[in-house]
């Protein structure tokens, strides 16, 4: 193990995340799994010679959809 890179081996916060900080994470998080919710939908959508692949990104969007909802959770119990 390395221990120059594990951050809170002496117990100093020079390393804590503020709740802006996290806050940030988390927002960014959320913007990027609706977006890619979004293309996996689309792309199946359009997608009409390989059932197998419009199925597997339809599924690709619900896990989208479900991380979506937990980030919000997570978003609201900062607030």
């Amino acid at each position: 193990m390395n221990h120059e890179k594990d951050y809170d081996r002496d117990g100093d916060r020079e390393d804590y995340l503020s709740t802006d900080k996290l806050r940030a994470i988390l927002q960014n998080s959320h913007d990027t799994e609706v977006t890619l919710m979004r293309e996996y939908l689309v792309a199946s959508d359009r997608i009409h010679h390989d059932h197998e692949l419009k199925e597997r990104l339809y599924n690709f969007a619900e896990g989208n959809a479900k991380r979506t909802e937990q980030l919000l959770d997570e978003l609201k119990k900062l607030h």
